[in-house]
């Protein structure tokens, strides 16, 4: 097999790569919107100033067969300054299910060809930060198997995702519901329909779109601001993001852009976007002050009993373990967090502190009482200043 590895240091030499990054995606069964070059190419114009841009992708003769969409940047960890290489998207908190797409029966190559990059290039980084992989990567998994029978510094983590399989007919996705929540899908829509003009729409029209995203800008921040919070469209590059992935995923025919209107007013909006049979649910808001008319568990139920009529599959919620996900039927699932370094540098120093730090953590989580747990933790929120940097995308890599 001749293969070749190739880097890539900016987006216009990446541009050169569209038509076979596509077809390369059509044939890796794993594929989702975060490795399309919409979502990256749009995220990194929006975020991608402090970080220099590193893909590198194999090559079997002329033909694309893997592709390692990354980044570096200097970031400051603890007492030390590292060069962290991450997948490229990672680390404004809008990007899970990054992946490293390899046509089948190229995985084993394709993992050892970045490995042998990093060997080669070792003085232009630190460590290796992998976050938010599925558990069916194929290249994470080669990268695991490798990486534990080398020298390298290396530690592996996970983090907690859900999605909803969504069944064939909507009588059989009731089914999955609690009979409480049944019967409130259909006491809040009649609720809502006696009470106001009520109308439920998916953005379809670039008419439509600068309302809707507005809307959701609006609606978002008014729940969080209420609460003392910036929300996350405080940050002119998020609101930016999203208006211009609006844009791009809307020409595809891939965006899921909810709006729920009473009185001809936007009053619940849901960001989502479709890929294959898969919808994936990124952000959403409502009208804070109408709480008591459960705008967006109105606005769900009507999207997902869409979306089953139009055979999508996969209901995606994405990370995090809010309570509310169990509710429409989401099952637990789980990212992978791929940390290595080189032995004895600094960034493998790094990551062996950081791994004892988390294992005395989780040996004090099941010590101690949870009130105690607790209280320890939300005095220790107050003194970093009220909100926690400490992710499931890192562990404890802000320490």
């Amino acid at each position: 097999m001749r293969v070749t590895l190739r880097s890539y240091e900016n987006l216009d030499e990446l541009t050169s790569l569209r038509p076979s990054w596509d077809e390369l995606l059509l044939n890796y069964p794993a594929s989702t919107t975060f490795s399309t070059w919409e979502w990256l190419s749009c995220w990194w114009r929006c975020f991608g100033d402090d970080r220099r841009l590193l893909t590198l992708a194999l090559f079997d003769s002329s033909s694309l067969v893997g592709l390692a969409p990354l980044s570096v940047s200097n970031e400051r960890h603890g007492k030390f300054s590292l060069r962290v290489v991450r997948l490229m998207t990672d680390g404004s908190g809008d990007s899970d299910n990054l992946d490293l797409p390899v046509l089948p029966g190229f995985e084993r190559t394709f993992t050892e060809a970045i490995i042998e990059y990093f060997r080669q290039h070792k003085q232009q980084w630190d460590v290796c930060m992998f976050n938010t992989l599925p558990p069916d990567s194929s290249v994470a998994q080669c990268l695991a198997e490798i990486l534990r029978s080398s020298p390298w510094t290396f530690f592996e983590y996970s983090s907690r995702s859900s999605a909803v399989p969504l069944p064939e007919t909507w009588d059989l996705y009731l089914q999955l519901l609690s009979s409480e929540d049944r019967k409130n899908l259909t006491r809040y829509t009649r609720r809502l329909e006696s009470r106001y003009s009520t109308r439920i729409y998916r953005c379809k029209q670039e008419d439509q779109l600068l309302t809707c995203v507005e809307a959701l800008f609006r609606l978002h921040q008014g729940r969080w601001q209420s609460a003392g919070e910036p929300g996350s469209f405080s940050s002119p590059q998020r609101r930016e993001f999203y208006a211009r992935l609006a844009r791009l995923f809307l020409a595809r025919g891939w965006l899921e852009l909810w709006a729920l209107e009473l009185d001809g007013e936007i009053a619940a909006v849901q960001f989502a976007f479709r890929y294959r049979n898969t919808v994936f649910q990124l952000q959403e808001g409502y009208d804070h002050k109408r709480s008591s008319d459960r705008l967006g568990f109105v606005l769900r139920g009507e999207v997902l009993k869409q979306l089953i009529s139009e055979k999508v599959r996969t209901y995606d919620f994405l990370g995090g373990e809010d309570r509310y996900k169990s509710r429409w039927g989401a099952r637990q699932s789980h990212y992978r967090q791929i940390h290595f370094a080189r032995p004895l540098g600094i960034g493998g120093m790094r990551l062996q502190y950081v791994d004892k730090t988390l294992r005395s953590k989780e040996w004090l989580r099941r010590k101690l009482p949870s009130s105690v747990w607790k209280l320890l933790h939300n005095v220790r929120m107050v003194v970093r200043g009220g909100r926690g940097t400490l992710s499931d995308g890192d562990p404890g890599l802000s320490n």
